[in-house]
């Protein structure tokens, strides 16, 4: 199994110019593919479909992206995801639909009167109303 996994690696970076820098795992009895939900209800054979898990540092499931077998993953917005929840985790903001690197993000609502008024004086911060605030991530 292990000469099989080397040589698909191997053709890849031959024919694709494309290293594999991340973990792959040889499920020949289909138990991690059962486990984690990936044979599609609808197939009539054992193909897997195609998922992304993102798993942080801490070995946590952050994301799970499932792609049938026909369709390609988007790179681009996998990476995107990517660098959504790292900036989550680094400023402690959320990311809106359709963010990208760069742009503002949402701030937690504010807890207290006093804090919502200054945050809707606060020029760092651009609000719709109180509670729906976006500030630049630098």
């Amino acid at each position: 199994m292990l000469v099989r996994i080397l040589s698909w690696l191997r053709n890849i970076e031959a024919n694709f110019q494309t290293t594999i820098e991340f973990p792959i795992i040889a499920d020949l009895d289909q138990k991690v593919a059962t486990k984690y939900g990936m044979i599609m209800p609808e197939s009539t054979g054992t193909e897997t479909s195609r998922a992304v898990f993102v798993i942080d540092e801490k070995q946590t499931i952050r994301a799970l992206i499932y792609y049938p077998l026909t369709t390609g993953r988007n790179m681009n917005e996998i990476v995107r995801l990517v660098e959504a929840l790292r900036t989550t985790d680094e400023y402690g903001v959320s990311t809106p639909a359709n963010w990208q690197s760069g742009d503002k993000a949402l701030v937690k609502p504010p807890q207290t009167k006093q804090e919502a008024n200054e945050r809707m004086n606060d020029q760092d911060y651009d609000c719709v109303d109180w509670y729906y605030c976006q500030k630049e991530m630098k």
